[in-house]
């Protein structure tokens, strides 16, 4: 059954404008304490929901929104302020509760936010609790009686615990001593917490994007904007720097020249050295997206790899039917369930910097391992969405740039979930051949679509 408001990463949109308002969200609490006060009578989850936000201005407001809701619908409530989201899972599981709401809009701006939840096992909401809340949503909102309304903590020592479960993923016979890290935290959840991991481990560390002001995050800074962390690994002389999303979910990486390593090479790097140290992963899984040299360089190891759906729920699903324990997005969503239970810059991060110090090479040596094919995307506006190969003129476009590319590359067209816009992506071992072929097939789908 599809759903109203929640996507494929829960409700997100414009502060102000529906769904993303205090009096929706102050009901969406409410009816997830309805559903979920349910779900706890019927586990061994405690009556107790976890909320942790990221930095942005709008938190605040609905950080006591969905407090109201929630206690007004007999659930107890802990805060943890500004927290990554991973941590939030982290921290849902620890605690038993019975499931962990983030308050983040991710590496949108800062007038984007948005709500997402976590099970009690930390994972995303199954798609039947997700039905079952917005069910409550149409209904009329009921306060409990006194008697049996939540009461509401705050969790003082939030970032110490996940400070210390971040270093617990990372093998205990090594260290980051000797190692100069530049560390961009696009003023957002991971401020005060990503700097201390890395430091306690040894590292030199060098801070971008930790004052956040509550309208500062994610602006020519972070993940999405890695400028700042190219210039500032230049000029401090840094062995590499760590780029996260205002949310801390995301990793993007720069070795010591300066070259951005993406999220696919870096999955790469993990799962290398996981198979070097005989720790099994089964196999890896990537989008649609992923690079085609990625897959080709995890073939010459020997591990499989597979293509989900673009979107982090996609690649876990697929991971948890194939059980698999390693798979991410090239945006550098990285998810690694032999660690942790959701994608995690910090924790990725950590793996990455393994891999380092346990095999002495640097961030440029080991993604010399891979050789990207030559990528280019192009976005076309279209009057509506749809599927562009239920178009015969695309269709014949489509298959005559595979015949040009001969097996020596891919071609993909996929309809945008949240925008009309088809996203056509060609790839090859040809750059001028990839780029000729990306805007004839885009010249033909503004043609026939737009």
């Amino acid at each position: 059954m599809a759903t109203r408001y929640f996507g494929t990463d829960g409700i997100r949109g414009k502060v102000g404008v529906e769904p993303i308002t205090p009096d929706f969200v102050l009901k969406l609490g409410w009816a997830a304490g309805r559903v979920l006060g349910r779900q706890a009578r019927d586990s061994r989850a405690r009556n107790l929901v976890i909320i942790g936000k990221d930095t942005r201005i709008s938190g605040y407001m609905f950080e006591s929104a969905l407090e109201a809701g929630l206690v007004a619908a007999g659930l107890d409530v802990s805060l943890l302020g500004p927290m990554p989201t991973p941590a939030v899972a982290y921290l849902t599981r620890t605690f038993h509760a019975v499931a962990g709401i983030v308050i983040s809009a991710s590496h949108n701006p800062f007038d984007d936010n948005g709500i997402k939840f976590f099970s009690s096992k930390g994972t995303k909401l199954p798609d039947e609790i997700e039905q079952q809340i917005e069910a409550e949503l149409a209904g009329p909102m009921q306060t409990r009686d006194s008697s049996g309304l939540g009461k509401v903590t705050r969790m003082a020592d939030a970032a110490g615990r996940y400070i210390e479960y971040c270093k617990s993923t990372f093998p205990f016979e090594l260290n980051l001593e000797g190692l100069k890290v530049v560390v961009d935290c696009a003023h957002g959840a991971t401020y005060h917490v990503a700097p201390a991991v890395l430091a306690e481990l040894g590292a030199t560390v060098v801070e971008l994007g930790v004052e956040p002001d509550g309208f500062n995050i994610n602006r020519d800074v972070g993940s999405t904007s890695p400028g700042a962390l190219i210039d500032a690994v230049r000029s401090h002389g840094a062995d590499l720097g760590i780029a996260l999303d205002g949310d801390g979910d995301r990793l993007i990486c720069v070795d010591d020249t300066g070259e951005i390593v993406d999220g696919d090479e870096l999955l790469y790097i993990i799962a290398a050295d996981r198979q070097r140290r005989g720790v099994a992963c089964g196999g890896v899984v990537g989008t649609l997206m992923s690079n085609l040299g990625v897959e080709l360089a995890l073939g010459s190891l020997g591990v499989p790899f597979a293509r989900a759906k673009v979107g982090d729920r996609h690649v876990l699903e697929m991971m948890a039917s194939k059980g698999w324990r390693l798979g991410g997005e090239s945006s550098g969503h990285i998810i690694c369930l032999d660690v942790s239970t959701t994608g995690d810059g910090i924790v990725s991060a950590l793996q990455v910097l393994a891999a380092m110090q346990s095999r002495g090479r640097s961030l440029r040596e080991l993604r010399a391992d891979v050789r990207k094919f030559p990528q280019v995307m192009i976005n076309v506006a279209v009057a509506r969405r749809g599927d562009p190969l239920a178009n015969a003129a695309v269709a014949s476009a489509i298959a005559a740039a595979e015949s040009e590319l001969a097996g020596r590359g891919r071609v993909l067209l996929r309809a945008s979930g949240t925008e009309a816009l088809i996203r056509v992506m060609v790839e090859g071992e040809d750059s001028p051949l990839v780029e000729r072929l990306a805007s004839e097939l885009a010249g033909v789908v503004r043609a026939e679509l737009a």
